[in-house]
């Protein structure tokens, strides 16, 4: 079996699933090679512009770690050299990615959600760390991830007590974007994605590029490497056609370059 699927299901749309339904879609080395592919994949094509990322069978987003390959000794292959913890949560990317949440989305499930840039869930979808409830620490991002995601009081609060939360909690904090039909999760990312999808490429790349680092670098430094985007989007063929589409009163083409 594939333990991770991926398919370009529409223009420039790929959809990456967790395929160990039986195992709640728990990161193996398996997995964490195939996340790894499949990212490599998404960055080296230039007609892709949005991944989404979702677990088969609907009872789990992903639920972390398989803790029966860390019991077995082989807890070093959840993790990849590039890509970290699922060979995803460190991995370096241009693309925008889409959590499709259907279920529980725990532990290391919920560090990969925060690795994604946006995140759709099933009204049956629960989020936490629980990682304190077995001494552990949330190490694959989530002990620094969750507070910039959310107000920090109710991300310690998470942290500190391992308390799950529902998806309607998820979204008044705004962990998640929008909050769907169990059933509807894909169909929603996919409408997501494709209202991306209409803008230039290339200036959403860009413009994620700076977003992105929006809490590591200083004002300063943020305004150089936005000034330094504003001038890269300018040497872009995309950058002409925009205008020229307005002008001309017609969709724009984007050619991606």
């Amino acid at each position: 079996m594939n333990e991770v699927l991926f398919e370009v299901v529409e223009p420039h749309i790929a959809l990456v699933t967790i395929n160990r339904p039986e195992a709640r879609n728990a990161v193996n080395g398996a997995v964490a090679a195939g996340l790894e592919a499949a990212v490599e994949r998404i960055e080296a094509d230039p007609d892709i512009w949005v991944a989404i990322l979702t677990g088969a069978g609907g009872i789990a987003f992903c639920a972390g770690a398989d803790l029966k390959e860390v019991s077995a000794g082989r807890g070093s292959a959840l993790a990849t050299a590039n890509g970290g913890f699922a060979g995803f949560v460190r991995a370096k990317r241009s693309k925008l990615w889409i959590a499709a949440v259907q279920g529980h989305a725990l532990a290391g499930g919920l560090e990969i959600l925060l690795s994604c840039d946006l995140s759709v869930a099933g009204e049956t979808a629960t989020f936490g760390v629980p990682e304190v409830k077995r001494s552990l620490v949330a190490g694959a991002g989530g002990v620094f991830r969750l507070p910039r995601a959310v107000p920090k009081a109710i991300a310690l609060e998470m942290i500190a007590t391992g308390d799950p939360i529902s998806a309607v909690r998820a979204e008044q904090i705004g962990l998640v974007n929008k909050v769907v039909p169990a059933g509807e999760v894909v169909a929603a990312a996919l409408a997501l994605a494709r209202r991306v999808t209409v803008n230039a490429p290339v200036a959403v790349g860009l413009s994620l590029g700076v977003a992105r680092q929006a809490y590591d670098l200083t004002e300063a430094e943020l305004w150089e490497v936005c000034g330094a985007a504003s001038s890269a989007v300018r040497e872009t063929e995309d950058f002409k056609e925009g205008p020229r589409a307005f002008v001309e009163k017609r969709a724009p083409k984007w050619v991606g370059r």
